[in-house]
């Protein structure tokens, strides 16, 4: 099990790059008031990353925020970690240098921290359509180029990809994804992915980490969450954590956002990890890329 110490933990990622372990969700977060007081309340507590994508479509309250905050903060651009994502509609490999031009004008920024492929299919494209295979490769290589050749983009890696989808990409990649951004809880652990990103040296970053809210007060945790004298929301966050995945859980109360924060006071035992484990009900509760094909 992995240990990890402070909000200023971190994981070296494939490439050298250094990515907080914990970090901010944004999804759903479309009022720049809201954006900024969240923003401003994670900052505050120590968070270092933020995670947006396109079709949040919030990328531009980055540059209407940021910068303030980084001067009330005495941060700097590079303290910040920001990850977003190619949208679904995006997928084509004539598309993706326009994508990320529109991303970073968006935020605000000369580049961007990470960079994903959200969803394994292009929007509009049918399941089993062979068109999304060749979506991926041609947006892949491209992805690759922008990232060896620009300096716009400082890491690269996919979201939602499915072991059949790992596979095949590893049969055209040059430069193996950096990150893969999975759904990933006790009741949806996808062992087969994680045991492929481990023995290719791509870092499992865990998106719904609470279930989409579902499993912070659902009684098969309580007990545990109670002998920690923790949340359950923080039981879970750690039994990540300790599973070797990063986290963004998303909140935009400050209570919550700092409590979030405070999940490096305790360990999880060995047995206790394993008893969390053993209550999953193998449902998932955001978007299924099975059927893309």
């Amino acid at each position: 099990w992995a240990r990890v110490g402070t909000m200023e933990s971190v994981v070296t990622l494939n490439n050298g790059v250094k990515m907080p372990m914990v970090g901010l969700g944004t999804f759903q977060i479309k009022s720049e008031d809201i954006f900024h007081q969240t923003l401003d309340s994670a900052l505050g507590c120590g968070y270092r990353l933020i995670d947006t994508a396109a079709v949040y479509k919030n990328e531009h309250l980055i540059t209407s925020c940021l910068p303030e905050l980084l001067e009330k903060y005495g941060l700097k651009r590079e303290d910040v970690f920001v990850t977003t994502k190619l949208g679904p509609k995006d997928l084509s490999e004539e598309m993706v240098e326009g994508a990320v031009e529109a991303s970073l004008k968006k935020m605000g920024l000369d580049y961007v921290d990470l960079y994903l492929i959200h969803w394994p299919g292009r929007q509009g494209v049918k399941g089993g359509d062979g068109v999304n295979v060749c979506c991926r490769r041609g947006v892949w290589k491209r992805i690759e180029e922008i990232y060896l050749k620009s300096g716009k983009i400082k890491s690269i890696g996919i979201s939602n990809y499915l072991l059949k989808h790992l596979v095949e990409m590893s049969e055209y990649w040059t430069v193996v994804p950096a990150v893969l951004q999975n759904e990933f809880h006790p009741d949806y652990v996808d062992y087969d992915v994680i045991k492929f990103c481990k023995d290719n040296g791509i870092h499992f970053q865990s998106y719904s980490s609470l279930g989409q809210a579902r499993l912070v007060d659902d009684p098969r945790f309580i007990e545990i969450a109670e002998k920690y004298r923790k949340t359950v929301a923080q039981v879970l966050l750690k039994w990540s954590l300790q599973h070797g995945c990063s986290v963004i859980p998303k909140s935009t109360q400050k209570s919550h956002i700092e409590e979030n924060a405070k999940i490096f006071d305790f360990e999880i035992s060995d047995e206790d990890l394993e008893i969390i484990g053993k209550v999953g009900t193998n449902t998932k509760y955001a978007w299924d890329p099975q059927h893309v094909v």
